[in-house]
């Protein structure tokens, strides 16, 4: 049965995150749907997307994020929130967003304390068993990693002088991607239209195996071993870091003694730094300092990658949260878990119960499977 319910979208005020978590067209949905939206002002204006747009499709605009907070049943954002917004946690409060909670113990002690119904984007799962919220911006962000890759690759910011794709005559530079899945996918798919020399590590063979057909055999794959991998990154210009263990810290595939071994003024892009990173020197920065050397070897290491290209970003995200939103507001947040288990998988946190295993391992705690408490 449906019922109407209030849905809030903030303005992300995480460093650069020009992303929001809904567009007119969602707006204008929900409230066909007989829900009631509120926007903060200016939420979607570095997406593209206009207070006067919103207002047309039916949302309320207002000035003050503690109101959309305050007044909302359900917050739907794009980055989990930051510390200035925890003061607006409430009991009972659902809350639609990537959460990213294996490497940040605080952001979930708060979700337990405030009992917080916590609905991740990175672990929902679709039928088939794969994570279809966070498809989109894994195809972005790996997209992007050859962009940043090449950028940093100039001597004005540090590389090595090198263009990815070399010239007739001068031989390309030599990309070494860690992970077959979404991420790594695409970034070889840029990399190889760049005209670079890509190999490709990941620990399932039969994956190895799909991407040399993918590619015709132009990307050389590797297994997944220390002895490969210190190889490869050895031999590298640019490392891109794609491995995932969903919901759960990434595996240091990447150690520090590895990085010491790499050329001077190679790149180091780890699109897994919002799970911790896959390389050992790696520690989370920002779209206003991205970057940092150790060894002689650039570290780029934006948790936020996507927000860099906000109206792709966006339409791309939302296309794929909103129907899983509409049922949320739709049927409440108990019955729509209940009625369908991927995305029960997404429930991380519920009013003070931890949730998610892979969360729990990461952090050393105790938790309570989500089938059981919506049971």
């Amino acid at each position: 049965m449906e019922r109407e319910m209030i849905v809030g979208v903030p303005k992300e005020i995480k460093d650069n995150e020009a992303r929001v978590g809904v567009t007119p067209a969602g707006v204008k949905a929900l409230t066909e749907a007989g829900h009631a939206v509120l926007v903060e002002t200016q939420a979607g204006a570095q997406s593209g997307f206009h207070d006067s747009e919103y207002q047309n499709a039916g949302a309320e605009i207002v000035g003050d994020a503690g109101f959309v907070w305050g007044k909302s049943e359900m917050v739907v954002k794009v980055k989990e929130p930051i510390e200035s917004e925890y003061a607006y946690f409430r009991e009972g409060l659902v809350l639609f967003t990537y959460l990213h909670l294996a490497p940040l113990p605080a952001l979930t002690d708060k979700l337990l304390q405030s009992k917080i119904i916590g609905v991740a984007y990175e672990t929902v799962r679709d039928r088939q068993g794969t994570l279809p919220l966070l498809t989109p911006m894994s195809e972005v962000a790996g997209r992007m990693s050859v962009q940043v890759g090449a950028s940093y690759l100039e001597k004005e910011r540090g590389g090595r002088g090198i263009l990815l794709g070399g010239v007739p005559g001068v031989p390309p530079a030599h990309v070494t991607i860690l992970g077959g899945g979404i991420v790594g996918t695409n970034a070889a798919r840029v990399a190889l239209g760049f005209g670079a020399k890509v190999t490709l590590i990941d620990v399932n063979l039969n994956r190895l195996r799909e991407l040399d057909d993918i590619f015709g055999g132009r990307l050389y794959t590797l297994a997944s071993n220390s002895y490969n991998v210190a190889q490869a990154t050895r031999e590298a210009d640019l490392v891109i870091g794609g491995v995932l263990i969903p919901g759960t810290t990434a595996p240091k595939v990447v150690t520090r003694a590895m990085v010491a071994q790499m050329k001077k003024g190679a790149v180091i892009v780890d699109v897994a730094i919002d799970q911790g990173g896959c390389v050992e020197t790696a520690r989370p920065t920002s779209h206003s300092n991205p970057s940092f050397v150790v060894d002689g070897v650039v570290h780029y290491c934006v948790t936020n990658m996507p927000g860099a290209v906000p109206h792709t970003s966006t339409l791309a995200l939302t296309n794929s949260t909103f129907p899983y939103l509409l049922r949320l507001a739709n049927l409440g947040a108990l019955e729509a878990l209940r009625q369908d288990a991927g995305l029960a998988d997404g429930l991380n946190t519920w009013l003070g119960t931890l949730t998610h295993r892979g969360v729990a391992e990461s952090q050393h705690r105790t938790w309570t499977a989500a089938s059981s408490v919506i049971a």
